[in-house]
């Protein structure tokens, strides 16, 4: 009996799919190289690979699998990451500036202290991944997922997040000056000292997050939900769209410095809980 047109199908893919870099480097040869700079290694499979210091800048590795990879302080300068799989990888110090990573996966990869900046992250996966110190400045963040990340330091400033999802992430000291956080979930998020000065956070769900000390001067806070939010030193000088109702939900402290004609509630025990 002949083969189905499906399996015919399916056989004459997956034998395009093994040919596509048959003529180009291998696994062997970019180790010995420490990398493949410029390369076409499309769907290649790298996982656990142990490359310190390598060079893939403007590198093609699309749906690449390099989970689990040790690549601290690689250069992927300008390559093409889209859909690229780092799940639990070792990237610290590693530089993306200006890479293309839209939906790859970082899931519980440590990127402490690597470079984003200007580089296209739309609907990344960075949920529960260490990204401590790491500079996403004027980087396309729209729908990344962040939840549980821990960004203590890290450096979102001018970064395009809106609707992104930072559910209990921890951004301690993190800068997101000039970020447009528009509808974005931060429910229970982490960040005390962080600075959102003359962000956009509009429509922000920051239902029970912990912005002790934040500096939000000059923010867009239009219709943001702030049940529970605790805003104790905090500097909300010039927010905009801030509004008695919305604010009667959160609590504060002496050292919370409002608008003028704006009070708060001090925060009580368990009051973030």
């Amino acid at each position: 009996m002949g083969k189905s047109l499906s399996a015919i199908i399916t056989a004459a893919a997956l034998s395009f799919a093994a040919s596509a870099n048959a003529d180009g480097p291998d696994v062997a040869s970019i180790t010995a190289e420490a990398g493949c700079p410029g390369c076409d290694l499309t769907m290649i499979e790298m996982r656990a690979v142990n490359l310190p210091d390598a060079d893939f800048s403007r590198a093609k590795l699309r749906e690449a699998d390099m989970k689990g990879a040790v690549l601290l302080r690689a250069n992927f300068e300008r390559a093409d990451l889209q859909r690229a799989e780092f799940e639990r990888g070792q990237l610290a110090g590693a530089d993306f500036s200006r890479a293309s990573l839209r939906g790859a996966d970082f899931e519980k990869a440590d990127v402490s202290g690597a470079n984003f900046t200007r580089a296209d992250l739309r609907s990344i996966d960075l949920g529960e991944a260490t990204i401590a110190g790491a500079t996403f400045e004027d980087a396309d963040m729209r729908g990344a997922f962040m939840r549980r990340a821990e960004a203590t330091g890290a450096v979102f400033r001018e970064a395009k997040l809106d609707e992104a999802d930072l559910e209990r992430a921890v951004a301690n000291g993190a800068d997101f000056t000039g970020a447009r956080l528009a509808y974005a979930e931060m429910a229970r998020l982490q960040a005390r000292g962080a600075i959102f000065r003359d962000a956009d956070l509009s429509g922000v769900s920051l239902v029970s997050a912990d912005l002790t000390g934040a500096d939000l001067r000059g923010a867009n806070m239009s219709n943001a939900h702030l049940r529970r939010t605790n805003l104790s030193g905090a500097d909300l000088p010039g927010v905009k769209g801030l509004d008695d109702e919305r604010l009667a939900l959160a609590c504060g402290d002496a050292a919370t410095r409002l608008p003028a004609g704006f009070t708060i509630r001090v925060c009580g025990m368990g009051q973030t809980e």
